[in-house]
């Protein structure tokens, strides 16, 4: 896993935490349009790098992303 992806993840786990506009904070912290944050953030949660790292939070998203799809 490369810095930028541990920043993805790290950003992924605090930014639900605040009410403020998660687009607006993704370009500020990472410098990435929301599209390209959510297209690297799912690639990460198929990720084994990724799911030893962060096994609580990749899961949680895991189960989030299943949800949506389902609906």
């Amino acid at each position: 896993m490369t810095d930028d992806d541990k920043q993805v993840l790290e950003f992924a786990a605090r930014w639900w935490r605040n009410s403020g506009a998660a687009e607006t904070a993704i370009r500020n912290e990472l410098g990435l349009s929301p599209v390209r944050f959510y297209q690297r953030l799912n690639r990460l949660l198929d990720s084994p790098a990724a799911l030893a790292a962060e096994p609580v939070l990749v899961r949680r998203l895991q189960r989030v992303r299943s949800a949506r799809e389902l609906q």
